[in-house]
């Protein structure tokens, strides 16, 4: 325990210097806040006064029941109506009066909670929303499951290892602190089980171009014959293109090269501090439009398809506007995965849409020239902070066991850092600002750029539960493309299991609707549903416009060698030091 307990400390001691204007919202929210809150006080009494008796009623009540269980002779958990809640499963919560008694007191607490900062009516929009979040944040926090004099299962475990479960807690909390420089981000998923390029992201393909932005990956051909006609994907650069390629089973990269297209992914470079220039329009020139040309030598066309996922999307739409601009027209059909470039209604992600975030994240991306992976990473985490923050750690911190062997959570920690100019562009300009959709957005020598602009038959593949990029908000981009051609896709499920679906899972269904509608809610109304994945029905809109069968082609050209096997050197941790080596 002493050599713990000094690990602990010097990690501590280590701690980043520069993510202090990182730390939360600033302290305007929550003066707005009260202000509402002494606002409806003044002017309607009455309404407060009515959800303080009703939270004291019910809590008082409660509070008999159990006493009376307790004094019943046989002490038993009071009666329960409240909802279900997986945090609390343990049978103890529901079975022992004492915990529940302190789980119903929490629920109880956290509905008034929640119900007197929904019902404020002083503030609006993304005021509202960000004063709802950061309030249930607080409420989640203080759940009695985070606690451990308050969670059933972890003394019980403490007591069954004769304390050994709390040692091996504390030896994960030192590691998790440890490998974070000092800050702590609780580890998802056993880091020793996946290997990139060993069990996850193995189909067969080769690095056939490089630059200081990306490596690309052109995939070996499964069929005799392919579309002439290749697809260039582009992954988020937030995220390693492997989410795509995890498994055999559950690989889109694979079922797509099985479908006969020769398929190229760009794998973007992991920034350091020597892309401290690189601004969003360098990865527009450098990125999308290089991998677009090189993907056209390499096949001998003269077009593509483009495929763009999230934020990859949203870069893709940009580049596309550029290239109608300038008559380009490389790009023959566009697909967008989780896509929002509209972001008007930015969903649950607009929380951390406001200048005291960005202002942190520009002055992180001065002082070191990059934001590290550490902060999206934690920024994402808290969206579903339950699954991904405080349940994980209850399971590593109190009951002592080991982070599982799952390959989407591995994924989810294996994170990019950004480029301290470009992430600052995209989040005041296109997020923020949302030129893009409205005024107009500047690229490289062309102005006023809008979704208006792209013209190219697209087909636009949105998730129904997705935490990210809202569907709605996803409907609301695709409907301001100015393509005549363009097709809705809307998933079940979330970010990302509502795109990794293949068809052999037989797991989530797809909504589908012809109409030109007015609203998402109204496309959602007349949509027809069907089980099974969407990939089919993609791949159906996609083969006519891929062009006539040609023999299989091998990856790269005289001109173009292959320079590694798949998955290449970017995506691995210590990449962009291979590359420069």
């Amino acid at each position: 325990m002493d050599e713990l307990t000094k690990r602990l400390v010097a990690a501590l001691g280590s701690r980043r210097p520069a993510n202090h204007g990182l730390q939360g919202p600033g302290p305007e929210v929550y003066a707005k806040a009260m202000a509402a809150y002494w606002t409806e006080m003044a002017t309607n009494p009455g309404k407060l006064i009515e959800r303080q008796v009703g939270y004291w009623g019910e809590a008082l009540k409660h509070a008999v029941q159990a006493q009376a269980a307790l004094t019943s002779g046989t002490p038993a958990a009071p009666n329960d109506e409240q909802p279900k809640d997986r945090r609390f499963s343990n049978p103890m919560w529901s079975e022992h009066p004492y915990y529940n008694f302190l789980k119903q007191q929490y629920q109880i607490s956290a509905n008034a909670i929640r119900d007197t900062v929904q019902s404020l009516e002083g503030l609006e929009g993304n005021d509202k929303r960000r004063v709802e979040f950061f309030s249930q944040q607080i409420v989640d926090l203080f759940s009695p499951t985070n606690f451990l004099a308050t969670n059933p299962e972890a003394m019980q475990r403490a007591v069954e290892t004769e304390g050994d479960s709390l040692v091996r807690g504390l030896e994960n909390l030192v590691r998790d602190i440890e490998a974070n420089q000092g800050d702590w981000l609780v580890t998802l998923s056993d880091p020793d089980a996946f290997q990139v390029g060993g069990n996850i992201a193995t189909t067969e393909g080769s690095v056939v171009f490089r630059n200081r932005m990306f490596e690309l990956i052109q995939y070996a051909p499964t069929t005799d014959k392919v579309h002439s006609v290749p697809i260039v994907l582009f992954p988020p650069w937030i995220n390693k293109y492997y989410i795509l390629d995890l498994k055999p089973q559950n690989s889109l990269v694979k079922w797509i090269v099985d479908q006969g297209y020769t398929l190229f992914v760009v794998s973007w470079v992991n920034p350091d501090e020597s892309h401290a220039d690189v601004t969003l329009g360098d990865y527009v020139e450098q990125g999308f439009l290089t991998a677009i040309e090189e993907a056209k030598k390499i096949t001998d066309q003269t077009q593509v398809n483009a495929i763009g996922y999230c934020i990859g999307g949203t870069t893709l739409s940009a580049t596309l506007a550029l290239m109608a601009r300038r008559g380009d027209k490389s790009v023959k059909s566009a697909t967008f995965f989780t896509t929002l470039a509209d972001f008007e209604d930015p969903g649950e992600m607009g929380v951390f849409l406001d200048d005291d975030f960005i202002d942190g994240i520009e002055r992180e991306g001065r002082t070191r020239g990059y934001l590290d992976k550490f902060f999206m990473g934690r920024t994402f985490s808290y969206l579903r902070s339950n699954d991904l923050v405080y349940g994980p750690a209850i399971k590593s911190y109190m009951l002592g066991e080991a982070p599982p062997a799952f390959d989407l959570l591995y994924w989810n920690g294996d994170g990019t850092n950004l480029p301290g100019p470009m992430v600052t562009e995209y989040l005041r300009r296109l997020c923020i600002g949302n030129e893009l959709a409205t005024t107009g957005f500047d690229l490289l020598g062309e102005k006023g750029l809008t979704l208006a602009d792209v013209k190219v038959p697209l087909c636009d593949i949105a998730c129904e539960t997705d935490h990210i990029a809202h569907w709605r908000g996803a409907w609301s981009t695709w409907d301001k493309f100015g393509a005549k051609d363009k097709t809705f896709i809307l998933s079940q499920s979330g970010h990302i299991a509502g795109i990794v679906n293949p068809p052999s899972k037989k797991k989530y269904g797809h909504y589908v609707n012809d109409a030109d509608t007015a609203t998402a809610d109204d496309w959602f109304a007349g949509a027809e549903f069907h089980e099974g994945s969407w990939w089919p029905r993609w791949e159906e809109w996609l083969r006519p416009r891929s062009g006539r069968k040609v023999d299989a082609r091998q990856p790269g050209d005289d001109d173009h060698p292959v320079l590694i096997a798949a998955p290449g050197t970017y995506v691995l941790p210590e990449g962009h030091a291979l590359q420069q080596a």
